[in-house]
């Protein structure tokens, strides 16, 4: 039995550790907590927090499976439960802690709305709105529901359904910004029909956090930029930039170190592809390049074909990785886990991806896992899963950095907010691209933007071919295959297969000098319709 006395005393220790950030020391203290108490899931949740800021990735891992055998009854645990099985990937366990909570009917609001948001990020849109339309039925306005159920159904192309649950909430409180920022983006706001006035005297708000003037001001951007008021536009966008940026550490020094270190791992004949990739089920195609370069496109077409399955987004394989070095990272992949490369084993690493993905497939063998940042895993890919096909999206390098210029990324990109660091990202990924090329020769396909939205059918032709697959006229048509879209590009792939004559950039080229100054500094050029 725990003696009052002692638990006292751990927790002072236990407090002196976090407020130092010895997580190491505080994961120590949990653990002689836990001797004292054995199961406590509040303490395993602590746990697993504490063995990640240490960076032990399967210690997390297994203190948050552990506390989901025997969870918490307070729901503020139970939240933070559902929150850490997701950030390893547990979506079985998840699945099963929500089936423990009883009926849908009688599970409290909060968790419902945590449990869809879960899903949410697991890409799992349907399961996340049956959680969150349980909600809406409990109390119909209450804002932190409709603002998710906002979210998904966006996601799932539902947009006047999104438009009225957002609605409602701006009118019953029109303090939260980022009701105004998903309310701007989900049509095209006119000079007749829009809401600059009311996004402009919610910025007048006193006492905004740096995260809502940056959601109001992205707002803004989007709305004035509808508008064709390109000066008004881009003052919001430099606001929008700078609030948010002040928000997030990063430099780029780190980015120059990670690609580096990429560059510099020794070559392992074992990358090589296996005879016969294609009959060695499952096979992922691993969609990457810059975010906001096409990839939700190119994924919406590439599952018109009837054989592979569209995953969306996943973190699956950093999961892989993550294990394989048992190292908790911030993003994708840093440079502790290119350090203990050497350690990991690959074969493992492939079979622990398959596994981790395989509750999605439903038995399918060709399937897509679409998330751009990848592209810094490349070499590991390779090296794990010999079958894979790695299929790269080319844009123009000023119309994809103003698009991740203008776009919102919550916590992710830290380098997309100031054009410096964000040239000097995107000359970093273009030199590691070229060299995954020249390490793994044959095994990536460059797939152009501009051929992809100019000649579709013969780009998609090209895609079919390089992934083992007869080609479908369905594979050139995005609204061939109905299916939900979670990421930032949700909206354009809906709006189908498009060209612009002018890129979204070129009307900004005074403001963005700077940027394409640095480009062309790095050996990059691009596209400038005043040339031609």
């Amino acid at each position: 039995m725990s003696q009052p006395g002692g638990m006292a005393s751990l927790q002072q220790r236990l407090h002196a550790a976090v407020q130092a950030k010895n997580w190491m020391a505080a994961a120590a203290v949990l653990r002689e907590m836990l001797a004292l108490q054995p199961g406590n899931a509040e303490l395993l949740i602590q746990l697993s927090y504490m063995e990640s800021g240490a960076g032990n990735y399967r210690a997390a891992r297994q203190a948050i499976i552990d506390a989901a055998a025997r969870p918490p009854r307070q729901a503020e645990a139970m939240g933070d439960l559902m929150a850490r099985l997701r950030t390893f990937n547990e979506a079985q366990v998840l699945d099963g802690l929500i089936h423990r909570l009883g009926p849908i009917d009688r599970i409290p609001i909060p968790l419902l709305i945590q449990a869809g948001a879960q899903w949410s990020y697991l890409n799992e849109q349907a399961r996340a709105l049956r959680l969150l339309d349980e909600a809406k039925r409990g109390d119909p306005d209450y804002p932190p529901t409709l603002l998710a159920r906002t979210q998904v159904l966006t996601y799932l192309g539902r947009v006047d359904d999104a438009q009225s649950d957002i609605d409602r909430v701006i009118r019953r409180a029109p303090q939260i910004a980022q009701a105004h920022w998903l309310r701007a983006r989900l049509r095209k706001q006119t000079h007749d029909a829009n809401h600059v006035s009311q996004i402009r005297q919610e910025l007048q708000r006193p006492n905004r956090s740096p995260g809502d003037l940056s959601l109001l001001a992205f707002a803004l951007h989007k709305e004035l930029d509808d508008l064709g008021d390109v000066a008004g536009a881009w003052t919001a966008l430099s606001d929008a930039c700078r609030a948010k940026r002040a928000t997030l550490p990063y430099g780029s020094d780190d980015s120059r170190r990670l690609v580096d270190a990429l560059v510099q791992l020794p070559a392992d004949k074992s990358a090589a592809p296996a005879p016969d990739a294609l009959g060695s089920p499952p096979m992922p195609i691993f969609i990457v390049g810059m975010h906001r370069s096409g990839t939700s496109l190119l994924e919406q077409l590439l599952s018109g074909h009837e054989d592979v399955l569209a995953t969306g987004e996943l973190y699956d394989f950093t999961c892989a990785m993550r294990y394989g070095a048992n190292h908790h990272c911030r993003g994708v992949i840093d440079q502790e886990i290119v350090a203990r490369a050497g350690q990991v084993d690959f074969e493992e690493v492939g079979r622990r991806y398959l596994d981790g993905v395989a509750w999605r497939l439903n038995g399918q063998r060709l399937f897509s896992d679409k998330l751009p940042s990848n592209f810094l895993n490349i070499g590991f890919i390779c090296r794990a899963l010999p079958q894979a096909k790695i299929l790269h999206l080319v844009r123009d390098p000023m119309e994809t950095c103003f698009s991740n210029l203008r776009e919102l990324f919550s916590d992710a990109n830290a380098y997309s907010y100031d054009m410096a660091e964000l040239a000097d990202y995107f000359l970093q990924y273009r030199r590691l691209m070229a060299h995954w090329h020249e390490r793994f020769p044959g095994r990536i396909l460059d797939v152009r933007y501009d051929a992809l939205t100019g000649d579709t059918d013969a780009a998609m032709r090209e895609v079919a071919a390089f992934c083992g697959l007869d080609y479908r006229e369905s594979m050139s048509d995005p609204d061939a295959n109905w299916r939900a879209i979670a990421t930032a590009s949700a909206m354009q792939v809906r709006g189908g297969v498009v060209r612009r004559r002018e890129p979204k950039w070129w009307p900004y080229r005074e403001q963005l000098a700077p940027l394409a100054e640095a480009l062309l500094a790095g050996g990059v050029s691009f596209e400038q319709p005043s040339a031609a």
